[in-house]
């Protein structure tokens, strides 16, 4: 036993407060929403972290470029998420897809990625009812005979969508002109048959598929055969390697060019395949496979700067009697590696599981440590998904970890499966998919790894035994909170969580339904730029976003504020200086957008978080110069949600920032007539 904190079901009692419910009576979702008092508002308080440290890919986009968020796989936002002020859930509803949109990614331009048709699109997810504003699709666009593996595409830099696929080719497609206007159907601008140029090369038939890919610091792209569970005893033939930077841009350039001369393969003993996604750092691109973790570099060739072994129990499956029908979906680790400046973190698949903790520049494993090893003999533990991994530059990394045995498809054991198909009915269990997280086991432990004089030391900072949750949750530097998607196994009902970063108490739940369909189906949380939605896919035809009403307007309170055109983003002290602000920023940017006003319209923005003398505070306020001007006093004021001005303000209270705007005005941005747009920022 380790001398960790648990964290037992009991606990949850604290949710209680947070939502709205007395004496275990469940309130309408309106009466949550609209009804709350000032003290259950402030219940959940604000604790901002310092932001990821990463160094920025120059080859990939700066936004939610992937669906683990970043190249370093951090599942780690710097964005504001909703943090309890008036909470609502919204939906955008699919009536093209099959599933509400499974995976979710964004552009540089905010637009969001999503799968359609077999290929990707780019599609208004929080219309009623989702739109299509441009798309590609291979059955309509290029003949058929293959689909985009959604789950390992990305954005580049230059706002192109580079992409896997079925049949071992990848693509990149041009989605938006450069003023980032949405084409109606992508343009395919690049497509290369990797499995046929790795083959020509290496004069060697490969047994296993494209899986995924990734572009590193240099803007070569690497890639790696595999599937979601490779049985080492098949000695299925596989690869890994890259295609040269100098070539992608020669095509893109329209040129001809010799692929075998310019993709470079690394040849897998047989039997060894990659089962997740890619990672890469300045250092180069890290694969991991059933086996081993590698770091390849690019040098006219595949040099392999380290090579790591690690052990496996193998697959894990159900055994008769059990309370769960699947199992395990990886044969090896289970998880895309998750990467530091200096790190690199991954969990093996032993009984117990491992945490590990590799130095990026020698492979060397410098920490390791059990992960959810306390539960009941029979319940059994495998981390499939990427583990959230937060560096806080002064030398912690908090490792978060998830157990999913359960969520496989016990088909993936079938001799003749390809576990790289990337569908529902192929990589999951139709039990789980059908009755929810019953079927799988528990388990959500946070493990820092602490940089000490001798090296690095693990420690286990909290462990829940009472989550079941397949969302691959995400963390919010801007709140200190991280979100989840579980299911209450008493009522039945699926819910949103908000976990306190530091403490692993469950501090917000709001109740969504008791529906099987709306089990969320293992796949990501997804945050956007806009710093007010946290989306969810569902199995039912529902893309649920969990939004904040932070926003009124007290002289028309029937009118309801469009949260989609409301957002929250964290301006930092340099930007706040730079743009003309005076004295320290306090508080997020606020930029809001109301159609249909009055020639005179107060707004009403909730707040927490801040704390001092009331004087203190100026408001500043964005011109269409692009520079911060203080706001008259006569023009705003800070009130408590009673109406009362206090002289202090206590960063546990919900506070209001009223600011009148005059249509037209010094402080709209918006040159459409009856409609008002304000970025405001507190400062003191």
């Amino acid at each position: 036993m380790k001398g960790r904190k648990i964290l037992l079901a009991f606990i949850i009692s604290a949710v209680t407060l947070t939502s709205g419910c007395a004496n275990g009576t469940p309130k309408t979702e309106e009466a949550k929403s609209e009804q709350k008092t000032t003290e259950e508002n402030a219940a959940v308080p604000i604790k901002p972290i310092t932001a990821k440290a990463i160094d920025d890919n120059p080859y990939m986009a700066k936004s939610d470029a992937n669906v683990h968020q970043d190249c370093y796989n951090s599942d780690t936002t710097d964005e504001v998420l909703p943090v309890d002020i008036y909470p609502e859930i919204n939906v955008s509803y699919e009536k093209v897809n099959q599933n509400a949109s499974p995976a979710v990614f964004f552009d540089n331009y905010g637009h969001s990625v999503v799968p359609l048709l077999g290929g990707l699109a780019i599609r208004d997810i929080n219309a009623e009812e989702t739109q299509t504003i441009g798309y590609f699709s291979p059955k309509q666009h290029d003949g058929g005979g293959y689909v985009i593996q959604s789950s390992y595409s990305f954005v580049d830099e230059n706002n192109r969508l580079v992409c896997p696929t079925s049949n071992n080719h990848v693509l990149m497609l041009k989605a938006t002109d450069e003023e980032g206007n949405v084409l109606p159907e992508f343009e395919k601008v690049l497509d290369i048959d990797i499995k046929a140029a790795a083959e020509a090369i290496t004069g060697k038939t490969l047994d296993q598929n494209l899986l995924s890919v990734v572009f590193d610091y240099e803007g070569n792209l690497w890639f790696a055969t595999g599937g979601f569970r490779i049985y080492p005893e098949r000695q299925q033939q596989g690869a890994m390697g890259y295609i040269s930077r100098d070539a992608i841009n020669a095509i893109l350039n329209g040129e001809e060019v010799d692929l075998t001369a310019s993709t470079f393969v690394y040849e897998l003993t047989p039997g060894e395949g990659a089962e997740n996604g890619i990672a890469s750092s300045k250092e180069g691109a890290v694969i991991l496979t059933n086996q081993n973790c590698y770091l390849l570099k690019a040098d006219n060739g595949v040099q392999v700067e380290w090579c790591t072994p690690y052990k496996s129990a193998g697959a894990k499956d159900s055994k008769e009697g059990d309370e769960t029908t699947g199992g395990g979906l990886a044969w090896g680790s289970g998880c895309s590696p998750s990467l530091t400046s200096n790190l690199v973190m991954f969990t093996d698949n032993q009984n117990p599981v491992n945490l590990l903790a590799l130095d990026m520049k020698t492979g060397e494993k410098v920490a390791s440590t059990p992960v959810i090893d306390e539960l009941p003999e029979e319940m059994q533990v495998s981390v499939e998904n990427s583990a959230i991994v937060y560096d806080n530059s002064e030398g912690t990394v908090s490792t978060i970890v998830c157990n999913w045995f359960g969520a496989g498809s016990a088909k993936l054991a079938d001799a003749d499966n390809d576990s790289s198909v990337q569908t529902y009915e192929n990589i999951y269990d139709v039990n789980w998919l059908q009755k929810g997280n019953k079927m799988v086991m528990p388990g959500v432990e946070r493990v820092d790894t602490i940089k000490t004089e001798d090296g690095y030391e693990m420690k286990s900072i909290w462990c829940r035994d009472d989550i079941r949750d397949t969302s691959m949750m995400k963390l919010s530097t801007a709140t200190g909170y991280i979100y989840g998607y579980v299911q209450d196994l008493d009522s039945g009902m699926w819910q949103f969580i908000m976990i306190d970063f530091e403490t692993g108490e469950t501090v917000f739940s709001m109740d969504v339904s008791d529906k099987p369909g709306y089990n969320n189906m293992a796949i990501g949380m997804y945050a956007g730029s806009s710093g007010n939605a946290l989306y969810c896919p569902t199995g039912y035809l529902e893309l649920l976003r969990l939004q904040d009403r932070f926003v009124y307007l007290p002289e028309m309170p029937y009118r309801k504020v469009d949260l989609d055109k409301a957002m929250r983003n964290i301006l930092t002290q340099e930007e706040f200086t730079e743009d003309g602000g005076n004295g320290n920023v306090a508080g997020w940017l606020n930029t809001i957008t109301v159609e249909n006003v009055h020639p005179s319209t107060t707004v009403a923005i909730r707040m927490k978080g801040l704390a001092g003398k009331t004087d203190d505070f100026k408001l500043y306020a964005y011109g269409k110069d692009g520079k911060l001007t203080e706001v008259p006093e006569d023009l705003w004021k800070i009130q408590t949600e009673d109406g009362k001005t206090p002289e202090k303000l206590s960063e546990d209270t919900l506070y209001e920032v009223h600011v009148t705007v005059e249509d037209g005005g010094s402080l709209d941005l918006s040159d459409t007539e009856k409609e008002i747009k304000i970025s405001v920022v507190l400062g003191n």
